[in-house]
């Protein structure tokens, strides 16, 4: 077995169409292309989505959704949350700590009526009040 003796599996490959090779071919004249039109023209490429004139597919669909790229903070209420105002010093590890949060929260916004009291408490810049 060498280089100069590979060859393709039989009946994997096929010589390609010569078309416009004269009427005896079968692909001669219009070479399989047909009578006329649009598609029978040279540099014919069919538009995506294109349905032959009738209104598209994503045209015909309600435009639908944004995702912003900007990450909402998780909002935590003070008043409902009493563990978070007894806390020496907040940052996210001690919310963590007293209460229940997912792995993919990285902001906390704390909000009210005693959360403004809460400001000079906070260490982390994660960890926002409302208020101003």
């Amino acid at each position: 077995m060498g280089l100069h003796n590979l060859q393709p599996a039989p009946g994997s490959t096929r010589n390609r169409k010569r078309v416009g090779r004269g009427q005896g071919s079968g692909t001669g004249k219009t070479a399989g292309r047909g009578n006329k039109g649009q598609k029978a023209r040279s540099g014919y490429s069919k538009k995506r989505g294109f349905e032959g004139g009738q209104m598209p597919l994503y045209k015909r669909l309600p435009k639908i959704g944004f995702t912003s790229k900007i990450e909402k903070p998780y909002v935590i209420n003070v008043e409902k949350i009493k563990a978070i105002a007894e806390l020496d010093e907040i940052t996210l590890e001690s919310i963590k700590s007293v209460h229940k949060l997912q792995k993919t929260v990285t902001k906390v916004k704390l909000i009210g009526a005693s959360a403004k009291d809460l400001a000079s408490k906070i260490k982390d810049e994660a960890v926002t009040t409302s208020g101003k």
